[in-house]
């Protein structure tokens, strides 16, 4: 199955969504990567780690949890966090106040040794997200997974969106409309899927203005159940 124009897609989810105008405010703005620039190292980190405890767990519990989080772990000072011992690290991790999960305690070190080895480059790290090219951003989802710890899967695009960065996420609406149209077969994360998938948005940028995360949502509208307040709530995905 050919794979459809923007315009087909934009105009099907507006006629699901009550119109041009209703669309376009669920779309939301387009891409803000100019502004990740301003954000400091230390905020990676801390939504790196937020994300990586969300996984699998309650995210409003973990939510509520992280200023015990932030006191905990120096505000994700990444020259702190990289000075911490390892008995340091399982105080924490047994710590009521934070979520006790050692494991997943350990990431915040070995994901701040990540930005760290990035940082000795000459640039921030917010500067090295931000001049990540959108036409390749499964490649930026392949650098978190393969150089950070527990930023595979959907978890390091989550975080990646949370702080600002245009992608686009791999959810149920998303997979299915891939699926629906032949245009991915196998698993969701293999190579020639997520291939496919970033051909397919390459070619609707150069259709249109819009970013990965209005593209994102846009399949979203146009393919998932239309349940407006649940998808504001989801982010639409």
């Amino acid at each position: 199955m050919a794979l459809e124009t923007l315009d087909d897609i934009y105009q099907r989810a507006a006629a699901r969504k009550g119109g041009v105008h209703k669309l376009n405010i669920l779309l939301g703005s387009g891409s803000q990567d100019h502004l990740l620039k301003n954000i400091t190292d230390d905020r990676f980190l801390s939504e790196f780690s937020k994300k990586v405890f969300q996984s699998g767990f309650v995210w409003r519990v973990v939510e509520n949890k992280w200023l015990n989080f932030e006191e905990s772990f120096f505000n994700f000072n990444i020259e702190k966090v990289l000075m911490m011992p390892e008995e340091m690290m399982e105080r924490k991790a047994s710590d009521p106040k934070i979520i006790r999960n050692f494991n997943k305690v350990k990431t915040i070190k070995a994901n701040a040794e990540m930005i760290f080895e990035e940082q000795q480059q000459g640039h921030s790290f917010a500067e090295f997200i931000a001049n990540w090219p959108s036409d390749d951003i499964i490649g930026l989802w392949a650098y978190l997974k393969k150089h950070g710890q527990r930023l595979g899967g959907n978890t390091g695009p989550y975080a990646l969106r949370a702080l600002g960065k245009d992608t686009f996420l791999l959810s149920r609406d998303v997979e299915a409309y891939f699926r629906a149209h032949d245009i991915i077969t196998g698993g969701i994360q293999t190579k020639s899927s997520l291939n496919a998938i970033q051909a397919s948005f390459n070619s609707w940028q150069q259709q249109g203005d819009l970013s990965l995360g209005q593209l994102s949502r846009l399949i979203a509208y146009a393919t998932g159940d239309n349940h407006i307040h649940l998808e504001e709530i989801a982010d639409a995905e």
